[in-house]
């Protein structure tokens, strides 16, 4: 069995925590609700966290796909250094931004959410995983394609066998493919 890489699985969390504590703050605002600066609050906290989570790590496998459009904010991210690429930092970040969002209905679930978000990064924090960046390819590392791979074939499927196809066409009666399975009627 492989290697379960938590962090990755934080990301996501993180990322719709981020959304729905944004989400449950437009709606406590909106509706002004009783403490409705706590949806102030989350608001913001929600902008803040969905900006952090939004660049996806790179996987240890190196099989990252990166989000549209991340290259902007990992740059912005990977300039804070250590602070945002050490898990521990981001598991008491998120549980300090989600204890605010408990005192009001509205941002209950985003909170909750964060919060198990929370116990996720220090799950990484604790194995020892910690961010990468995924940075753009050079294009130039790519191997050329073969001339024979830009071609299509040339005749349909079901095609002969290769030795059949390299016969000359000067001897017809060689060239001619012979059907091994005889056709009776």
């Amino acid at each position: 069995m492989g290697k379960i890489e938590w962090a990755m699985w934080a990301n996501e969390q993180a990322l719709a925590s981020g959304l729905i504590l944004l989400t449950g703050g437009i709606v406590g605002v909106a509706g002004q609700f009783r403490d409705w600066q706590f949806a102030a609050y989350a608001v913001a906290a929600g902008v803040f966290v969905c900006l952090l989570e939004y660049p996806r790590g790179k996987r240890n496998k190196g099989t990252s796909v990166e989000r549209t459009g991340q290259y902007c904010f990992t740059v912005c991210v990977k300039s804070f250094g250590p602070l945002t690429r050490n898990y521990y930092v981001r598991a008491f970040l998120h549980a300090a931004i989600c204890v605010p969002g408990a005192f009001i209905l509205a941002t209950v679930l985003g909170c909750v959410c964060l919060g198990i978000a929370s116990l996720i990064y220090l799950a990484a924090a604790i194995r020892g995983e910690h961010w990468e960046p995924i940075l753009p390819r050079e294009e130039s590392a790519r191997k050329p394609v073969a001339e024979s791979i830009k071609r299509p074939p040339q005749n349909p499927p079901p095609r002969p066998p290769a030795e059949i196809r390299r016969k000359r066409a000067e001897d017809l009666e060689g060239a001619a493919y012979v059907n091994p399975i005889p056709i009776t009627e």
